[in-house]
C-alpha cells in the first residue's frame, strides 16, 4: 500500500508522488533565487517535484513550523541536517516513513504536514529563539533575571546539576514519599512514639529561604538585614513583642547559621523542616510522650539522621527508579537545549551528587522517557549530550581543590569503580581487565566518581574558572561555593519563581496601592509630629491650643485609620503569594534572606534550566540599573 501526495493547489504538481511502508523522502529546500523545493524518492530517484517561486511561499511556511503540529500521514521519523549553505545552498529534511500502523490515515487536502516527533524520538525540535517566530517578548515567566553581566561568548563550558535542576521533582508525590520515609525512620529506627505514623505532610505549607531555630524549636523568615519578620513556635505565629525580645539583640543578627539555626534553602528540606514543626508542636501538646532529654534541637538532630538513613538504605531512589513519571516532571525541552549548547561549540558537564546507577535512571527518563520496568529499558544513549560526567561528586566540598578526593572512572555496564591518576585509566595490579579500560578510553563521554573541581577543569582542558557556567538548584551546595571560591559563572534555578512573577503582574494596582498608603501614612504622621512641636515650643494662646489640640486629635484618629487600613492591605497582600511566609523574595519592603543570597551568588537566575533555550548561546546578559532610596523616588510607578 502506498499514499499519494497528488496535485492541489498549493503545490500544482502534475502527478502524483507516492510513499511506500519503505520510501525514504529527501527534500531539499534550495536557496537560490527563485526559491525551489525538490523531493526525492530513493527508491526511484526520477519522482521530482521543483516549485516554481509562486509555489514556494505556502510551503515554506509549512517548513519553518514544521514543529508546531504538522504532520505527514502515518508514523514518520524526522530527522533535519543543515547542510553548508556555500557548498550547498539547501536545508536537507530526510523522512522515514513506516506505514504499517497507519493504513487508514490520509493526507488533509493534499497539504503536507509535518509531525512534532518532539526530542525523544531522535528529532531536534527547532530553538524557539532561531525559528521564524523567535525573538519575540519572552514569556515573564520563562525570562532569565541577571544580577551580574555575563557575555555567554567567554563561557567555553556549561555544567548542570542533576536534581532539582534538569530533574525537577513534583513536591506532592516525592515530597511526600520523603517525609512518610522518615517518620517511619523515627519510629522504627530511633523510637518515637507510634503517633508520628497517623501523621501526613503538607506540600504547600514550607517554603524555600527559611531559619529553623533548633534550640527554641522556631521557624524564622528573615530580611536581608537579618532582622526576623515572621517567626512560628511550630505552628504558632510568635508576637512582635516575642520576635523583638528573642531575636532583637544586634548579636543575634550577626549569627543565624550551623550549629545553633538550619538553613532551609534547597527543595529536598521542605519535608524535614515541616516535620520538625511537628515534632515541636507534639513535644508542648504532650510532654510525657517525649522523653525529658530531647529537647528541640535533638528532634532536629533525629529528623535528619532519619533523612539520612531513606538515602543510605535507598527506601527514596528505589521508589523513583520503579515509577520515575510519578516522581520526576518530564520535559523534552532537555535534550534540545544540550544539543543548542554543545551546537554552539562549548563543552557540557553533569556534576550531581547522585551514584551512577541513579543518575542513570534518572537521565535515561529525562532524555529518552526510558524506565527500569517500562517499555523502553534503560541505555546510555543520553551520554552522547554529555563531554564529562560525575557522580558522587560530595558537593559543596567538590568545589575545593585542595580536597584530596580520588577520582574513580566509572564503567556504565557494569557500574564498576576504575582507579584513575587524575583522569588516566590505572592498570589493575593482577587483573588490568583491558578490555573495559580500552572502552574508557574510547567514549565519548567518560563517567566518574568523586574527584574535585581540578580534575574536571583538566579533563576539560578548562584555563580559567570564569569561562565556566555552572546551573543548580541549591545556593549553598551548588550556587555559593562555586561562585565564592572558584568563581565560576553560576546561574540558580528557582522554580517557585513562576508562580511569584504572575502574582507579582496580577498584584501591580494593589502594589501601587500600598505605596500610596505609605506615602499617606507618612504625611499624616508627620502632620502630628509637626503640631506636637508646635505645642511644645511655639507660644500658643489658650484658643490657639485648643484648635490645635483637637485637630492633633483627628489627625491621631486618621492616623490608626491608615495604620489599620495599610496593614490589612499589606497582609492581604502577603497571604496573596503563601497564606504563613508571603513572597518568596520578599519580607515587607526588604528583599528577604533567600532573595539577597540570589542576588549576591547568582549571575543569572530563572524558574526552569529550560529556560535557556530561549536565548541565543552567545547572548550578552546585562543587569537592570540598580537604584538607591533616593533614586527610587524619583521614579513614576509605572
Amino acid at each position: 500500500m502506498s499514499h499519494c501526495l497528488y496535485s492541489n493547489p498549493t503545490f500544482s504538481a502534475t502527478s502524483p508522488i507516492c510513499f511506500t511502508p519503505t520510501t525514504t523522502i529527501i527534500l531539499y529546500i534550495e536557496h537560490d533565487s527563485p526559491p525551489s523545493l525538490r523531493l526525492y524518492n530513493t527508491n526511484n530517484n526520477n519522482n521530482t517535484m521543483r516549485l516554481s517561486k509562486r509555489h514556494f511561499s505556502p510551503l515554506s511556511l509549512c517548513l519553518s513550523v514544521f514543529s508546531s503540529g504538522f504532520r505527514f500521514p502515518g508514523k514518520f521519523q524526522a530527522q533535519r541536517r543543515f547542510l553548508n549553505s556555500s557548498a550547498a545552498g539547501a536545508s536537507q529534511l530526510c523522512f522515514k516513513s513506516s506505514m504499517e500502523e497507519h493504513r487508514a490515515s490520509a493526507l488533509s487536502e493534499g497539504v503536507v504536514q509535518f509531525h512534532n516527533v518532539g526530542s525523544r524520538d531522535g528529532c531536534e525540535a527547532p530553538h524557539k529563539w532561531s525559528s521564524p517566530g523567535g525573538g519575540k517578548k519572552i514569556d515573564l515567566k520563562k525570562q532569565i533575571f541577571c544580577n551580574r553581566s555575563l557575555n555567554m561568548r567567554n563561557i567555553i563550558a556549561v555544567g548542570f546539576d542533576m536534581d532539582y535542576t534538569l530533574a525537577q521533582y513534583k513536591s506532592e508525590t516525592f515530597e511526600s514519599l520523603a517525609y512518610e520515609g522518615t517518620v517511619r525512620k523515627l519510629v522504627y529506627d530511633l523510637g518515637y512514639p507510634s503517633e508520628l505514623l497517623e501523621w501526613t505532610f503538607d506540600w504547600n505549607y514550607m517554603v524555600r529561604g527559611l531559619v529553623l531555630d533548633k534550640k527554641r524549636g522556631n521557624i524564622l523568615k528573615m530580611d536581608r538585614h537579618k532582622y526576623v519578620k515572621v517567626a512560628y513556635h511550630g505552628f504558632r505565629e510568635l508576637s512582635k513583642d516575642d520576635k523583638v525580645d528573642i531575636y532583637g539583640s544586634s548579636l543575634i543578627q550577626d549569627s543565624f547559621d550551623e550549629p545553633d539555626y538550619a538553613l532551609i534553602d534547597t527543595l529536598f528540606s521542605l519535608a524535614e523542616a515541616y516535620l520538625f514543626a511537628q515534632l515541636v508542636d507534639f513535644k508542648d501538646n504532650n510532654p510525657e510522650k517525649i522523653p525529658k532529654d530531647v529537647d528541640y534541637a535533638r528532634m532536629y538532630k533525629d529528623v535528619r539522621a532519619a533523612v539520612d538513613l531513606c538515602h543510605r538504605d535507598g527506601t527514596l531512589k528505589q521508589m523513583v527508579a520503579k515509577e520515575p513519571n510519578r516522581y520526576i516532571n518530564e520535559d523534552i525541552t532537555i535534550v534540545p537545549l544540550i544539543k543548542m549548547i554543545r551546537d554552539s561549540g562549548r563543552s557540557t558537564f553533569l556534576v550531581t551528587n547522585s551514584l551512577w546507577d541513579y543518575t542513570n535512571i534518572v537521565m535515561n527518563f529525562l532524555c529518552g522517557g526510558r524506565t527500569v520496568h517500562g517499555p523502553h529499558t534503560c541505555n546510555f544513549d543520553w551520554l552522547q549530550y554529555f563531554d564529562v560526567v560525575i557522580t558522587g561528586s560530595a558537593k559543596p566540598g567538590f568545589f575545593h581543590e585542595e580536597s584530596r578526593a580520588n577520582l574513580f572512572e566509572v564503567e556504565p555496564q557494569s557500574g564498576m569503580l576504575i582507579n584513575t591518576d587524575n583522569g588516566t585509566p590505572m592498570p589493575q595490579v593482577g587483573d588490568p581487565s583491558p578490555k573495559i579500560l580500552l572502552n574508557s578510553k574510547d567514549k565519548g563521554c567518560r563517567v566518574f566518581q568523586g574527584g574535585n573541581v581540578g580534575h574536571l577543569h583538566s579533563l576539560l582542558s578548562i584555563e580559567s574558572s570564569s569561562q565556566v557556567l555552572y546551573v543548580g538548584d541549591h545556593i549553598y551546595g551548588d550556587i555559593l561555593r562555586s561562585k565564592k571560591v572558584l568563581g565560576w559563572r553560576t546561574m540558580l534555578v528557582v522554580p517557585e519563581l513562576e508562580k511569584e512573577v504572575e502574582l507579582l503582574w496580577e498584584l501591580r494596582d494593589m502594589r501601587k496601592k500600598l505605596i500610596l498608603m505609605r506615602n499617606e501614612r507618612d504625611s499624616v504622621e508627620d502632620k502630628i509630629h509637626h503640631l506636637n512641636w508646635s505645642l511644645k515650643f511655639e507660644d500658643v494662646n489658650e484658643n490657639d491650643k485648643q484648635e490645635t489640640l483637637s485637630a492633633l486629635k483627628d489627625l491621631e484618629s486618621k492616623r490608626d485609620q491608615v495604620r489599620l487600613s495599610h496593614q490589612q492591605a499589606q497582609r492581604e497582600n502577603h497571604q496573596k503569594f503563601h497564606k504563613v511566609w508571603g513572597q518568596l523574595m520578599k519580607t515587607g519592603y526588604q528583599s528577604s534572606r533567600f532573595a539577597n543570597q540570589v542576588e549576591r551568588f547568582a549571575c543569572l537566575y530563572t524558574s526552569q534550566v529550560s529556560n535557556l533555550r530561549l536565548y541565543s548561546p552567545d547572548k550578552y546578559y546585562r543587569p537592570s540599573e540598580d537604584f538607591m532610596s533616593h533614586e527610587f523616588h524619583l521614579l513614576p510607578l509605572e
